[in-house]
């Protein structure tokens, strides 16, 4: 298919889902505007007010009538594959949250056994590799920073890690906190799901989930072409990351908020609010799954069921593994949730 026909098929709701993206400022640069400049109007727009607006039409009952035509645009807009979805059927979804987060059929994604680690989600591999200096990439040639991301090394006490001394002048000490055994080395993986994708997330590996540190933050498009301009992205939105340990030590599942997905829901945290109306800048809420009568958090099999986007967004893994673990990835290849990530 041609790239004119692309992009007229792709427009209507393009529009819809992406009009608060960085690409929209784009035209700007033709009379002179610079790349910092446009950021700067892209911060200003107030995403997260404009993201619970779009859940509250999400929650809008359609007319039986409207519902197969405007699920009908989705699908042909964004090349869904509804052949896979436990219900076909386009009018038993009474609103736009429903169809978003609809569930496959239990044979469409087997899950890997012959691989210790698997894709939680279907998307894009935006990028994959060993945490070098601290610093994690988004996307290619722009970074974060791993500290800013995961917020203070305070939460490993609950998950039972061994805190080392930490050295405010090596900027690889925060990243040293987290490699727990001896011979290991952190690894990150970042999965983008896009707006036709499936949009639940599962679990990645065995592993028990210890705790839970909530970011509120902005509500910017985690689309590849704003993470190329905007350095520290998933640092600026919101997010809320998991933290535990897996057979190999440290293990982290995060999960990062984007424009009209003001809602990311874990299935088995009850307490969990996303996109509150008003909260402060860099600030964070912890969440222990430990108890005295629970030591062992929450138990999570290979494949499990673990929470859902209201749209589109990103999952961030961060893991740390003995050093002959490697991906079986390439850069922008698409993955689909129960496919290898990589092996020891």
């Amino acid at each position: 298919m041609s790239r004119p026909v692309l992009r007229l098929r792709s427009w209507p709701l393009s529009f819809l889902y992406y009009f608060l993206t960085f690409g929209a400022l784009k035209p700007l640069a033709k009379v002179g505007w610079r790349p910092t400049s446009r950021v700067a109007l892209y911060k200003t727009i107030p995403t997260r007010l404009l993201s619970r607006a779009w859940g509250r039409l999400n929650q809008v009952e359609l007319p039986t009538w409207l519902r197969k035509p405007v699920y009908s645009l989705y699908i042909w807009t964004f090349g869904v594959n509804m052949q896979e979805a436990a219900v076909e059927d386009l009018i038993q979804y009474r609103n736009l949250g429903e169809f978003f987060r609809r569930k496959l059929k239990p044979a469409v994604r087997p899950v890997c056994n012959s691989h210790c680690v698997i894709s939680p989600a279907d998307g894009k591999i935006l990028h994959f590799g060993r945490v070098r200096n601290c610093e994690v990439e988004q996307v290619k040639g722009v970074t974060y920073s791993l500290e800013t991301f995961l917020g203070p090394h305070t939460w490993a006490e609950a998950i039972n890690c061994t805190i080392k001394p930490s050295n405010e002048e090596d900027p690889s000490s925060f990243q040293d906190l987290l490699v727990t055994k001896e011979g290991n080395e952190l690894f990150h993986c970042v999965v983008y799901l896009a707006p036709g994708d499936y949009h639940c997330f599962h679990s990645p590996t065995d592993w028990r989930v210890a705790h839970r540190r909530h970011f509120p933050g902005s509500l910017m498009s985690v689309n590849p072409g704003v993470a190329r301009w905007i350095k520290e992205l998933f640092c600026h939105n919101e997010r809320v990351v998991l933290s535990g340990e897996w057979t190999h030590g440290f293990f982290s599942l995060t999960a990062v908020g984007a424009t009209n997905v003001g809602s990311i829901r874990i299935y088995f945290d009850k307490e969990l609010r996303t996109n509150s109306p008003r909260y402060s800048k860099g600030s964070y809420n912890d969440f222990s799954y430990l108890s005295n009568n629970n030591q062992e958090g929450v138990s999570m099999r290979k494949g499990e069921h673990l929470g859902e986007f209201n749209l589109g967004s990103t999952i961030v893994l961060l893991f740390e593994a003995p050093h002959d673990f490697t991906f079986n990835l390439k850069a922008g290849q698409k993955i689909r949730y129960g496919e290898p990530l990589g092996t020891m």
